[in-house]
Order: structure tokens, then C-alpha cells, then sequence
């Protein structure tokens, strides 16, 4: 049983967005998408209280939602447009790809974990999003090479470097935004866009946290 948006819940919602914007997100198509989507959905109900805190949370399977900010500052560097085709790469709780669908775009988004494919699945048929959103329980590394090209990538996990068979499968012109592991054991937000099939351009936009992008799948 799905917990239902409140007047409560969408109060949440609008401070979040407030502080989303003191903290410098200004694409208001970002904004007004993650106004759109109720994040307690994604979360247990002893969590509901602190759905629309800035902070990641847990989900189980030792994996956590992003940190709203996280997601709005992924969102805004992928510079969304509609009808676009974006990749996700580690589904997690869906809330990523729901923000992405939440903005018009077409979402083939990949989980390596079983457990959290099945339930995360529901989650997106319940918001009504299972239109516009192809989940696939599948190795990040290997991407989706059947649909490619995309004319977006976003990756959510740490990646030790930036997989060549993902820049492979992105539009010339096409924009990847990914969390790359440091050698001061920080990861740093990369944006990538391929200028050709040689040569892509590189821009830094801080230091976050991740969990680590892993190969294979796990079943159970």
C-alpha cells in the first residue's frame, strides 16, 4: 500500500524547492519536476517526516535515495529537453528517473540489483510513469546498446573511470553526467560531452558522494 500526498507532504515539497533554490538550482523545469514527484513514495513510512529533508536516505539493499540537491544538480548539468533519450545507469529507487520523465524526457534506466528492481518497478507503475520510463535489471557497465544512442547519460553511482562503452553509446553532441572516484578517495561530478567520436569535452563541478558503481548483478 502506496502512502498517499498530503497537505502536509506538499507543504514539504515547496520548502524543498525553496531551499533548492538558495542553494543555487535555477532551472525552473528542474525545479517544478521535483515539486512534481512526492519523494516519501520512494521511501518507507517511518521516513515521511524526513522525505523532503536535503539528505540522502536509505533504501535498502545498502543502497540510499540521492540527496535532493544531488538530483536537482545532476538534472540541471544533463540541461533536459523534451522527447529527449536518457540513460540512467543505477535505478536505485527510481526517484532520479522519475524526475527525468517528470521533465518530458524518454528514460531507459538500469539496475544491477534484483531486489530493488522488483520493488522500485512498482513504485514507477503507481506514479504513472511506466509510459515513459523502460527499466532494465542489467550491468550499468555494459549500458544499452540495443537503443543507443542517447542524447543523454546520467550515472548515479561512483565510477572509477568513465566507461568508454557508455561514450560510446551517446549521441555526438550528447551530454554524460557522472560522479568519477578521485585518488583522494572523493569523487568528483563530471560532465562530458562528445564532440565527436574522438574527442569528448571535460568540465569539474565539485566534490559528492556516491555509492560505487558495480559490475555484474545480484539476485538475491
Amino acid at each position: 500500500m502506496f502512502q498517499k500526498d498530503s497537505s502536509l507532504t506538499i507543504g514539504l515539497r515547496n520548502q524543498l524547492i525553496q531551499l533548492l533554490k538558495e542553494k543555487k538550482i535555477k532551472d525552473e523545469s528542474v525545479l517544478s519536476a521535483i515539486n512534481s514527484i512526492p519523494r516519501h513514495i520512494f521511501l518507507d513510512s517511518a521516513f515521511t517526516n524526513m522525505a523532503y529533508e536535503d539528505k540522502a536516505l536509505q533504501i535498502g539493499s545498502g543502497q540510499t535515495i540521492s540527496q535532493p540537491y544531488t538530483v536537482a544538480f545532476q538534472t540541471e548539468l544533463l540541461q533536459i529537453n523534451p522527447r529527449e533519450k536518457v540513460l540512467e545507469i543505477g535505478t536505485g529507487s527510481g526517484y532520479q528517473a522519475c524526475v527525468l520523465a517528470a521533465m518530458g524526457a524518454k528514460v531507459f534506466t538500469l539496475e544491477r540489483q534484483k531486489p530493488l528492481y522488483d520493488k522500485t518497478s512498482k513504485i514507477i507503475e503507481h506514479l504513472g510513469f511506466a509510459t515513459k520510463i523502460k527499466m532494465f535489471f542489467k550491468d550499468g557497465f555494459e549500458g544499452l546498446p540495443t537503443y543507443a544512442p542517447f542524447d543523454k547519460i546520467i550515472i548515479t553511482c561512483a565510477a572509477p573511470t568513465i566507461p568508454d562503452t557508455l561514450v560510446k553509446q551517446l549521441k555526438i553532441g550528447g551530454i554524460m553526467v557522472i560522479p568519477l572516484e578521485t585518488k583522494n578517495a572523493q569523487q568528483v561530478m563530471i560532465r562530458l560531452t562528445k564532440l565527436d567520436e574522438v574527442n569528448n569535452q571535460i568540465e569539474k563541478f565539485g566534490d559528492f558522494a556516491f555509492v560505487p558503481m558495480l559490475e555484474g548483478l545480484e539476485k538475491k
